[in-house]
């Protein structure tokens, strides 16, 4: 969620007006007592920074177990010391949940007010109940009991003032889900850290390895747990998009998917997927900041740019900051990108592309990362590859190999489609041409077949540009053609047929390789049947035999040359 500005502003404000005061008057009047070295209190803020870089992951949830430290340090040091920890603790705790962000360093203040607030409080009641400095707890029933308040009020209060800032800056519920969760690991670590005081005072420093060891070799464990896990998932997730990537059929439908679920699966401002052709990187996508770009960027060479790194060298990388790799940069990468994880594409040892993807913050990606995004790009070379010979397969089956328009099979299932939706109301009009190369036996003779399949591929290029998007245009068999008018009126139909009759007839066709000559120009005529559904047909095979009347019927036999639509009468 975005914070607004005042909001920030606010709270640096805050943190000036609160924080450096209330340490000087906390010094004032609980100054730091003497009640260990110098060493020993090195020691203490050493282990602070150990626990506070290592919280640990509960549930999908970063918990920072640094109050069972807090309150040995308190007890032993007074409040001036614990506050000073706190301070330093939430710097590195942030600095481990890489919060680097220019938007987000607001979080930095914040947090250091709302500790400072908790510390500060807790610790004034505990001395106005008639608390001290490094007390007697064995034996000691109300020095214990007032240790537990002071837990018990730091931990309320942190709760309440958690939840205030969630709601009114974040806008969440007063009590979230991590509230069971952190007050399980409160109740856990209060009596580590009575008992890690109790040690300090029995055999000094050596309490501190004997208490912080155990916890912060669990902490490290359960880290390392958690990141196993987190990397365990990113390959099941890996593994379901490569079978849905195998499910589809289209190159750009793969390419879709493939980016989309990346960008949903990382932390990801940028995309760009390059393609290698003539011994170029040619952009084939492109997203910034979610949305799909145009890919009119020029093409790079082999040893240009991050991508033409990684496919000179056929090999995957990760920057964790742009000083990093500012000295690659080839253009496309926009000037707030930090992170950044350039993968090539390769199939069966053949380098396909490269994936590039870029984060405005710093280290934002992982090795592990790195690794689930090569076995990505194996899975999205092999679907890339079966969706090409798909679409060749498909395109070899519906399209005439001489003029590559589709050809009657196809042209036969589209109308049956469209005639279905004319039958359930989702078309007004269905219209269909039918178009016949006049005496086109006589230029097979004279220029010889050679040139015939000239004019029948430069005839069927005329047409297709003519009709645009309008319809669909199909190689009917030999010499005709035709050409199927989703929402086409009769009289609509009618002037597109004359218009492309009149154009043939004013452009002459120009044969490389004729029996007499090169570059022989020659003069066609077409003749056009035209009809339309649901006046002249109720079935798809009535208007194809109505159009082909109208072609031979009222075209052909009245003279050639003209366009003549279809009449019942």
């Amino acid at each position: 969620m975005e914070i607004k500005p005042q909001i920030k502003k606010a709270v640096f404000l805050m943190w000036i007006l609160m924080v450096p005061a209330g340490l000087w008057f906390t010094y004032k009047i609980a100054p730091p007592q003497a009640s260990g070295s110098w060493v020993d209190l090195l020691a203490f803020l050493l282990l602070t920074l150990v626990v506070a870089a290592m919280p640990i992951v509960i549930n999908k949830m970063f918990v920072f177990l640094i109050q069972w430290v807090a309150l040995a340090t308190f007890l032993q040091f007074g409040l001036f010391v614990e506050i000073i920890f706190a301070q330093i603790a939430v710097i590195v705790l942030l600095i481990r949940l890489k919060v680097y962000e220019k938007g987000q360093l607001f979080r930095y203040p914040l947090n250091l007010y709302m500790f400072f607030i908790v510390s500060f409080i807790s610790g004034v009641v505990y001395y106005a109940l008639g608390g001290e400095v490094s007390p007697k707890l064995a034996g000691n029933h109300n020095a214990i009991w007032l240790a537990g308040l002071y837990a018990l009020i730091s931990y309320t209060l942190n709760q309440v003032i958690i939840s205030l800032h969630l709601h009114f800056i974040y806008k969440e519920p007063f009590w979230g889900k991590d509230l069971f969760v952190e007050t399980i690991a409160t109740i856990i670590t209060f009596p580590i850290g009575i008992v890690l005081y109790i040690l300090y005072n029995q055999v000094g420093v050596l309490a501190l390895v004997f208490v912080g060891g155990p916890f912060v070799s669990v902490s490290i464990f359960l880290n390392l747990y958690y990141l196993s896990q987190k990397a365990n998932e990113y390959l099941q997730k890996a593994a379901e998009i490569g079978h849905q990537m195998a499910e589809r059929l289209h190159v750009d439908d793969v390419v879709n998917l493939f980016i989309q679920k990346i960008c949903k699966m990382m932390p990801v401002d940028y995309a760009y997927i390059l393609e290698v052709k003539d011994e170029e990187l040619k952009l084939v996508r492109r997203i910034e900041m979610g949305k799909t770009l145009s890919n009119d960027m020029r093409p790079l060479r082999k040893t240009e740019g991050i991508s033409g790194l990684t496919w000179s060298n056929c090999k995957a990388y990760l920057f964790s900051n742009r000083k990093k790799w500012e000295q690659y940069t080839n253009g496309y990468i926009p000037e707030d990108a930090e992170s950044i994880l350039s993968v090539p594409i390769e199939r069966s040892n053949n380098f396909i592309g490269v994936l590039v993807l870029a984060s405005t913050q710093k280290r934002a990606y992982e090795k592990y990362q790195l690794r689930i995004l090569d076995i990505l790009c194996s899975y999205f070379a092999v679907a890339i590859e079966n969706a090409k010979h798909y679409e060749q397969t498909k395109m070899q089956s519906e399209r005439c190999s001489l003029t590559k328009l589709y050809n009657y099979r196809y042209f036969e299932n589209l109308l049956t489609y469209e005639f279905e939706k004319l039958m359930q109301f989702e078309r007004r009009k269905l219209s269909l041409i039918i178009l016949d190369i006049d005496h086109f036996k006589t230029v097979n003779d004279t220029y010889g077949h050679q040139s015939g399949n000239e004019i029948l591929f430069e005839l069927a290029g005329r047409i297709k540009q003519l009709v645009g998007e309008r319809g669909t245009v199909a190689r009917y068999g030999g010499e005709e053609f035709v050409v199927l008018l989703p929402d086409f009126s009769k009289e609509k139909a009618y002037q597109l047929a004359e218009h492309i009759r009149q154009t043939i007839v004013k452009w002459p066709f120009t044969l490389q390789q004729s029996l007499d000559q090169i570059n022989q120009q020659v003069d066609i005529t077409v003749s056009i049947g035209v009809a339309t559904a649901p006046e002249d047909a109720e079935d798809a095979l009535a208007l194809i035999r109505h159009a082909d009347r109208a072609l031979y019927v009222g075209a052909k036999r009245a003279g050639r040359n003209r366009v003549a639509e279809y009449s019942s009468c």
